[in-house]
């Protein structure tokens, strides 16, 4: 065959190829991918010669004396018929394909190509990732496959196996545990406390090669704008380093360096951690009990933003703004002074924990590494500080001139980590200062410090608590503090009707909702909990159960309060052992929100009800009046629109379409069974009768019709995920 006939055939068969393939997509109503649509035109033209070749040479040729004879308009009927088959089988293949193979389960040949260097450099990671779970005898639970540890000891020695993973995993699995301990109201008490050990530690990089991370973030050498700067680091940690400086207008500061090339580690580790969380949340009962997908992504987020220098500058930008602009308006607990502020409510771990690698001259910043972020900046006072029994709680700012994505500069601060501070009798004063402040930051400032785990606080020269690393600070609108303040307000009088109130505020209410069961569900916790002595840990556990089993969602920013109280809780026993934080906060909503209660606090409140109602009280009379008059002459009416939700209406049309295509699907196969059982009628061929024409054509049109069915029931599930 000559070169122009073979491109003409070439053509001609690359024509069918696309009109099979648009065919069935157009008769299967639903999008698919290109490269899947020409796959089964491809396979239908590849197929249809030897499928249909034994149907068509079933029929006899009609001949007369040997000699074929015109069959009449009967065989184009079977033409029909054929050509109605071969498009019939691309729309099998995509129904196949979409049950078999979804769109996106596997990545298409382009992806797969630029892809394929990532994919090296995870295997390798995989690897040794599978070979230190195994090391330390985690193996069978990345398989789902664990057993089932009843007993403390038991639990005990797989939490140590996990914290011994998680240390030897790197800066991301390290974090990843540090975070995990914060978490009491989803770990057992076991793994809480240790993972709580886990260390940051590793060597500090080089002079040479932090310089030029300085030189490009601040705009040229760091001798052009520090006076010193003392180029062995006070502390090290896997993110970053400090150094110690000194400004040209005299102010002692530290300088916060982010290592050169963590960005790309974190992201190739992140990207691993979210893919073993959805396969062990796929694969393991635990997975799917701690949502530990959810919380994989929550830890990203708070790590890509711990990378980012800026975050935590804007935070502090943001107190200072707080104060500037009248944050302390109103009744004013002098801890208002100690503020927080950030652009995200999701928890995260501070760079440098107790433990981590210090230079020689680490004590002269504070013989602790949390100084890394604790020191606030020149120019402001650092928080204004107020006092509660003489315990003030203050916080640091940064240069914002000075820092950037990778640098973060503060003024230096002198004192000790919190851990090894000498109490001096004055633990409890100082854990009611820091509770104190907290709950103003959330139920008043609406501003608060996400993470308030000891490493996060430092013990100054002058007594003052300093609250340090603003990388993690929640946000909470007006409307959100309003409801939490008659939540707590509700729980300390014992309220369940008002406290279930309050909680359907804060968050999303379900169509379903039992209210009269979490009513009494929030009774027995408050009987249970608000005594003396009561287990605060255990109390948010059992308070997220009762949402959680009725159905409710928490919101993320609220989520980030509860995780805040609960980190809170350890450090507050650390500086109080035995400090009850259950009294403690119902005595805050005792003695501060109910000063927000007060005439001069209530008459403002009714005057600004009243000037938002006064428009529609003024129109109330006259609808009044039209109502009654219509009422008087029978002409009152009530016009109900059904379905008026576009949503509802996209529903019931759908269902509809569904339903009504399976009825003429089953319709029409059951017409072609009878038609097919019958025998007799007019011969449109020699061997194909009228009626089995009719019934092969309806047979076809009722596998379609099915198919278009099967199509959406397999796509469905897929379209539905958010």
């Amino acid at each position: 065959m000559d070169f122009p006939v073979t491109l003409v055939v070439s053509v001609a068969a690359l024509v069918m190829i696309l009109l099979l393939a648009g065919a069935a997509r157009r008769l299967l109503g639903v999008r698919f991918g290109a490269i899947r649509t020409f796959l089964a035109g491809l396979l239908a033209f590849t197929l249809s010669a030897p499928l249909l070749s034994p149907i068509l040479n079933s029929f006899p040729r009609p001949t007369t004396g040997g000699r074929p004879v015109d069959p009449g308009i009967g065989a184009l009927w079977v033409l029909l018929l054929v050509g109605m088959c071969v498009v019939l089988i691309p729309m099998v293949l995509l129904v196949l394909a979409e049950a078999l193979v979804p769109p996106g389960s596997i990545p298409g040949p382009l992806e797969l190509a630029r892809s394929m260097r990532g994919r090296i450099s995870r295997a390798r990671r995989y690897s040794q990732i599978t070979r230190i779970a195994i090391r330390h005898g985690l193996g069978p639970y990345l398989r789902g496959r664990g057993a089932q540890v009843e007993d403390r000891p038991g639990r005990r020695r797989l939490a140590a196996s996990l914290r011994q993973a998680l240390d030897d995993g790197g800066v991301t699995f390290v974090k990843l545990g540090q975070v995990l301990s914060t978490r009491r109201d989803l770990l057992p008490a076991e793994f809480v406390e240790e993972l709580g050990l886990l260390q940051d530690r590793v060597a500090h990089a080089p002079w040479e090669q932090i310089e030029p991370v300085l030189t490009a973030e601040l705009g040229g050498p760091p001798e052009s704008v520090f006076a010193e700067l003392d180029r062995t680091p006070l502390a090290a940690a896997s993110i970053a380093q400090v150094h110690a400086a000194r400004l040209r207008t005299g102010e002692s500061v530290v300088v916060k360096v982010r290592r050169p090339g963590i960005d790309r580690v974190v992201a190739r580790d992140l990207d691993i951690v979210r893919r073993l969380a959805a396969t062990l949340e796929t694969r393991t009962r635990w997975g799917r009990s701690l949502g530990v997908r959810e919380l994989a992504e929550g830890f990203a987020v708070a790590l890509r933003e711990e990378l980012d220098f800026r975050v935590e500058a804007a935070n502090m930008a943001a107190v200072i703004g707080y104060r500037s602009s009248g944050g302390s308006s109103g009744p004013v607990n002098p801890f208002s002074a100690s503020r927080d502020s950030g652009a995200s409510g999701t928890p995260g771990t501070s760079d440098v924990p107790d433990g981590g690698s210090r230079g020689p001259d680490a004590s002269a910043a504070s013989g602790a590494l949390p100084l890394i972020d604790a020191f606030p900046a020149p120019g402001s006072a650092p928080g204004a500080p107020g006092e509660a029994g003489g315990v003030t709680v203050t916080y640091p700012a940064p240069v914002p001139s000075l820092c950037g994505e990778r640098v973060l500069v503060m003024e230096r601060l002198t004192g000790r980590p919190l851990a090894a501070a000498d109490d001096g009798g004055r633990g409890l004063e100082r854990a009611r200062a820091l509770l104190d402040c907290l709950l103003r930051q959330v139920l008043v400032e609406g501003v608060f410090h996400a993470d308030p785990h000891p490493g996060n606080l430092m013990l100054l020269d002058d007594g003052t608590l300093a609250l340090l690393d603003f990388g993690s600070v929640g946000r909470l609108d007006a409307a959100v503090r309003s409801a939490l303040q008659r939540f707590l307000l509700a729980m300390n009088r014992q309220d369940p009707v008002a406290v279930t109130d309050a909680l359907l505020e804060v968050m999303p209410r379900p169509e379903d909702v039992d209210e009269p069961a979490l009513e009494r569900a929030l009774g027995q916790f408050m009987a249970r909990h608000l005594v003396p002595g009561s287990a605060s840990v255990q109390m948010f556990t059992d308070l997220f159960r009762i949402v959680s089993g009725h159905g409710l969602s928490v919101p993320p920013e609220v989520a980030a309060v509860f995780r805040a109280l609960a980190t809170l809780e350890g450090t507050l026993q650390r500086l109080a052992p035995g400090f009850d934080l259950v009294a403690e906060a119902r005595a805050f909503a005792g003695r501060h929100l109910s000063e927000r209660l007060d005439a001069g606090t209530v008459k403002e409140t009714v005057v600004q009800e009243v000037a938002t109602l006064l428009p529609m009280l003024r129109r109330l009379p006259r609808r009044i009046e039209r109502i009654a008059s219509a009422a008087e002459h029978g002409r009152l009416g009530v016009n109900v629109r059904l379905l008026a939700d576009d949503r509802d209406r996209r529903f019931l049309t759908g269902l509809l379409h569904q339903v009504l295509l399976t009825v003429l699907g089953a319709t029409a196969g059951l017409m072609a069974a009878i038609l097919l059982g019958l025998d007799g009628g007019p011969q449109v061929t020699p061997a194909i009768s009228l009626f089995q024409l009719i019934g092969y054509n309806l047979l076809v049109i009722s596998a379609i019709l099915v198919l278009r069915v099967l199509i959406v029931v397999f796509r469905r599930p897929r379209d539905a995920r958010p």
